[in-house]
């Protein structure tokens, strides 16, 4: 009977399979297997389209326990919302931006934001449907504030260190930057079937890949350059 219902499915099934032997009495474990495949389940059809019936079965679990972890479907939407964010930054974290003189960090971070884009499509797709929404879950986030302050402290460090060793442009606002290669990035992944079917460009292309990542880099440190 699953079967079934899940060939409907096969990304959501792709998931079960994988998750399905971590079904254990780690309550941890357990809500960390359902935002896994929550996460899919949203990504693909959005808050309104998802449902908990498929969640709780690709995790093993049953609805009256994923509502006592996260009270509510919107509550583990926002849920998923929070650790997609925080798996993005705890990433960041490891990148050592420190350690490298400041033009070879920015160029770290900026390629890093885009493959990491590029390899997670679904978190894309679940930044999409939030924007769709208005924000207006995010908005209810105790977290989202805290999650996303070192990402802007990791850049203003890096920019004051390339402006004492002038390497930056003074004047600019690390908030802004950290737009700009958000923005650069998103696109590459939030429009690629359109923008490929528009303009007949393999986009999943090794050599089409590279070409943009070397160009958003290097828009990014240009922009940034000091004169």
């Amino acid at each position: 009977m699953n079967e079934l219902v899940h060939t409907k499915a096969p990304r959501l099934a792709a998931v079960k399979a994988a998750s399905a032997p971590t079904r254990t009495n780690d309550p941890e474990r357990t809500k960390a297997n359902i935002l896994q495949v929550a996460a899919t389940e949203f990504g693909e059809k959005g808050l309104a389209g998802a449902r908990i019936d498929e969640i709780a079965a690709a995790t093993q679990t049953s609805k009256r326990m994923i509502y006592y972890y996260f009270g509510s479907k919107e509550g583990l939407y926002l849920a998923v919302l929070e650790e997609s964010y925080r798996q993005m930054r705890d990433i960041e974290g490891e990148l050592h931006l420190q350690d490298l003189e400041p033009e070879q960090a920015l160029r770290r971070l900026v390629a890093f934001t885009f493959d990491h884009h590029l390899n997670h499509e679904n978190y894309i797709r679940l930044v999409m449907s939030e924007n769709i929404n208005r924000g207006q879950y995010l908005a209810q986030s105790p977290r989202i504030q805290e999650l996303n302050v070192p990402a802007i402290a990791a850049i203003q460090h890096l920019y004051q260190r390339g402006i004492a060793a002038g390497l930056f442009r003074p004047g600019l606002d690390a908030v802004d930057i950290h737009a700009s290669i958000s923005a650069l990035s998103f696109f590459n992944v939030s429009n690629r079937h359109t923008f490929g079917l528009i303009f007949k460009l393999d986009i999943r292309s090794p050599a089409y890949i590279a070409h943009r990542r070397d160009s958003v880099v290097e828009m990014v440190t240009r922009f940034m350059r000091a004169p």
